[in-house]
């Protein structure tokens, strides 16, 4: 009988998984379209590898196993698997059609309520991909001030711009890399080291799993000012889930230009790049940056239905509420086991689970609460993305699930048996590390 979400008497059983496994290796790369979802970042052989269906906060996998998500698509899915009002407005739009010879009107509806709700939302375009408009937004940076360079912050997809930055940038031109240089968030120095006469923007993720110090991004801000370079937030994650309008909203800096994608449609895949006029404006003639599928329909229409659910629910609020809750009570609960080394940190909409190395190995550590949470009918990767779905019941499970994990964590440290009390290989860490202006540091995971 498949596993529930419960304290299951033994690991799903995940055959089903495993043959689709073996058919996709050497037939699609890294048997995976997207690294955070493939099998490195989840313990081989106890895992599923392959999910079939959802409703709300619950997905069920290839051989029937239910779970509770903490994943939730890697962040699309804000509201919940199977969300009527989304789903319904994209059934309507099918009858209807999906991509046409001429513009749709959804084009129009939906970027009036991207202005209406994004500070300094003056124009809007759309693609599908966060790299897509990350990219779109570091060519127009470039070209609004006549300059090459780049400063960057966080992850912004796989681009050559970007990823040559990173230990996964084979492919990517020397001269390409050279023009590319990253700084360390909350870290001004850092910044005010990477940044000279040439730089055309500064990109950023507004916030990671570490909050912004006081006047961080403020100064962040005015450094960009003063350097007449263009700051360019990367709301992907931050995007309609810390406010509905976002960082910008949330901490009351404006960006010159922002990108969003995650959250926007509930899964339907979508991006967003928005903007002061007159920057936007290059994209009338000056810098090209269209794509076949932008005014797709169907994607559009989930997004207009979407944002009218985001703001009627509260969902932010709801996200902040409980997700305070399981991060609060994660916390309680390391303190209460003298677990110094293992910490929840972040928003309430996203938080992640941080392991100390001087308790041992954090991929093992991690790998070793992965496997236990599988069984009790969890499924997590490191951190908590939370969805208008998942409800106080569901926080309250999981605080019992973590209580029962962590304790076996506990046992484990303290007796200098993690490696060997994990059931299949750890997960790895996607980026090896990430090129600083001030010297390579390291990374434990990606995001994509």
């Amino acid at each position: 009988m498949p596993n529930r979400i419960c304290l299951n008497e033994d690991y799903p059983v995940i055959k089903e998984s495993e043959r689709l496994y073996t058919r996709a290796i050497g037939l699609i790369p890294a048997v995976t379209q997207t690294l955070a979802k493939g099998p490195t970042q989840f313990v081989k052989g106890v895992a599923p590898k392959y999910l079939s269906n959802g409703v709300g906060c619950r997905v069920w996998d290839v051989d029937g196993n239910e779970y509770l998500d903490y994943v939730m698509a890697v962040g699309p899915v804000s509201l919940g698997y199977c969300y009527e009002p989304v789903d319904r407005a994209i059934r309507e739009q099918l009858q209807r059609g999906i991509s046409f010879s001429l513009m749709h009107p959804l084009e129009v509806e939906v970027a009036e309520l991207i202005r209406n709700i994004i500070p300094n939302a003056d124009s809007v375009r759309y693609s599908k991909t966060g790299a897509d408009v990350t990219s779109a937004a570091v060519r127009i940076a470039r070209a609004y001030t006549g300059r090459e360079k780049v400063v960057c912050c966080g992850y912004h997809g796989w681009h050559d711009w970007y990823i040559g930055s990173t230990s996964r940038s084979a492919g990517v031109p020397e001269r390409v890399k050279d023009l590319v240089s990253t700084f360390e968030y909350n870290d001004i120095e850092s910044l005010i080291d990477a940044i000279d006469v040439d730089t055309a923007c500064v990109i950023m993720e507004p916030m990671l799993f570490e909050f912004p110090e006081e006047g961080f991004l403020q100064e962040v801000r005015s450094i960009c000012n003063r350097a007449g370079a263009l700051l360019i937030f990367d709301e992907m994650w931050t995007g309609f889930r810390l406010a509905i309008g976002g960082a910008q909203e949330y901490f009351r800096v404006d960006a010159d230009i922002a990108c969003f994608s995650k959250a926007v449609a509930n899964g339907m895949p979508l991006s967003i790049i928005t903007g002061r006029q007159d920057v936007m404006n290059l994209l009338e003639e000056d810098v090209f940056f269209y794509t076949t599928f932008g005014g797709e329909a169907l994607s559009l229409a989930a997004a207009k239905a979407t944002i009218i659910e985001l703001i009627e629910k509260g969902v932010p609020q709801h996200l902040h509420r409980l997700g305070s809750m399981l991060k609060e009570g994660y916390n309680d609960i390391a303190d209460e086991l003298g677990m110094s080394y293992t910490r929840c940190i972040g928003a309430g909409c996203r938080s992640l689970v941080t392991f100390d190395p001087s308790a041992g190995n954090p991929l093992y550590m991690k790998s070793f609460v992965q496997q236990s949470l599988i069984k009790r009918g969890i499924l997590w990767s490191g951190f908590h993305n939370l969805s208008y779905s998942h409800q106080e019941s569901d926080i309250d499970y999981t605080l019992e699930a973590y209580r029962e994990a962590l304790r076996e964590l506990k046992d484990a440290v303290d007796s200098s048996t993690i490696q060997e009390s994990l059931l299949g290989s750890p997960v790895e860490a996607v980026f090896r590390k990430t090129i600083v202006s001030r010297g390579p540091v390291m990374a434990l995971s990606g995001k994509n």
